[in-house]
């Protein structure tokens, strides 16, 4: 059976709830079902549903919830309210829930479940597994107070990256300026005392840094690349890939064309000319090994129904579950089979347990 994978990075809920996307029809059918569509850049090109994340064996990934909060006049989509947007990340929880009821999908929130739900799949035959999820909140505007993030724990939450795009209620994100503020010190204090994981991704380098001195708890960066490779402030500089790696952080390898090719122009590059291929973001899995002289700090969060499909991927990629062609990729540079094994799934399988023993 081909190697199993786990994906700290997929947007399912937001697939389910605002692209209406069917996650448990075939990927084909969903794709022809958005025949004719304009409302998403994507329509027709996505890349994930259930059965093609069985047949790529990817067991297990980090899940999201995500509703931004917009001031008037901003130019990023959002939600006007704080409160519109914590309604919305209960709708997709509301998703979540329902595809477990289902036998899709089950929620692992601690160590038991986590090694309960591995070994399953790496001795499983022909039966059909519910795929694992951690929940995780991609930008923190929804949570309205810290009594809101208590209840977002007791549902299951268990990672918060604290920003997105641009300016947010408790720090600055990707394409923005600026510090994490009273609000982002007392978040990050409350994600402490419940032991809730910090994603470092999307970050701005200021609120990055301030997020770091002012948290001790675990620290990773579900989908983020290097700044070395693609200048861009979405990427991470080599100094912060070595903070993260020092902190005991796994870096997962986002798979969006824009963050693999310097100049990209989304809605006009083309994965094939521009020469984006899985190959391309093993060039990132592989800098961050570089920089910590070792396999242990690289993973896949890829990131593939974040809002592009087959137009924004690797060529090589129609489907997530070509996420299979990695470990031959990396055992062509020189990688060991134990060295894939980390970056495929045991890095952020040791990550949580450390995390949650």
């Amino acid at each position: 059976m081909s190697g199993f994978i786990f994906d700290a990075h997929l947007d399912l809920s937001m697939n389910a709830m605002e692209w209406n996307r069917d996650l448990t029809r075939p990927l084909e059918e969903i794709r022809e079902r958005e025949n004719g569509l304009k409302d998403k850049p994507d329509r027709g090109n996505g890349t994930v549903s259930f059965s093609e994340m069985r047949k790529g064996n990817i067991g297990i990934c980090v899940a999201t919830l995500i509703a931004r909060f917009v001031k008037p006049k901003s130019k990023l989509q959002g939600w006007n309210s704080q409160e519109q947007a914590w309604a919305q990340t209960q709708g997709q929880l509301s998703w979540y829930k329902a595809m477990e009821d289902r036998g899709e999908l089950t929620e692992i929130n601690n160590a038991v479940s986590l090694r309960n739900h591995v070994e399953k799949w790496l001795n499983k035959g022909e039966e059909k597994l519910p795929i694992g999820y951690v929940l995780s909140l991609e930008g923190a505007d929804s949570i309205i107070d810290m009594h809101y993030l208590e209840k977002a724990y007791q549902n299951g939450l268990r990672a918060i990256g604290p920003a997105h795009y641009g300016p947010g209620v408790y720090a600055y994100g990707t394409d923005s300026e600026g510090g994490i503020g009273n609000k982002g010190r007392e978040l990050l204090k409350e994600m402490e005392r419940l032991n809730i994981i910090l994603d470092a991704t999307h970050l701005c380098d200021e609120s990055f840094w301030e997020a770091l001195e002012n948290f001790n708890g675990p620290v990773w960066a579900s989908h983020n690349n290097c700044r070395s490779l693609v200048p861009h402030n979405r990427q991470f500089s080599d100094e912060q890939i070595k903070v993260l790696i020092e902190r005991g952080a796994v870096i997962g390898g986002a798979f969006d064309a824009w963050m693999l090719k310097p100049n990209w122009i989304r809605g006009k590059s083309k994965p094939k000319e521009e020469g984006v291929f899985i190959s391309t973001v093993i060039d990132h899995i592989d800098h961050v090994c570089q920089i910590a002289g070792n396999s242990f700090h690289s993973g896949i969060g890829t990131d593939v129904d974040g809002a592009f499909g087959t137009e924004q991927c690797p060529a090589d990629l129609n489907t997530i579950a070509d996420l299979q062609k990695i470990p031959e990729i990396l055992r062509q540079r020189g990688y060991s089979d134990d060295d894939v094994q980390n970056i495929m799934w045991k890095n952020w399988a040791r990550f949580l347990e450390n995390a949650w023993k």
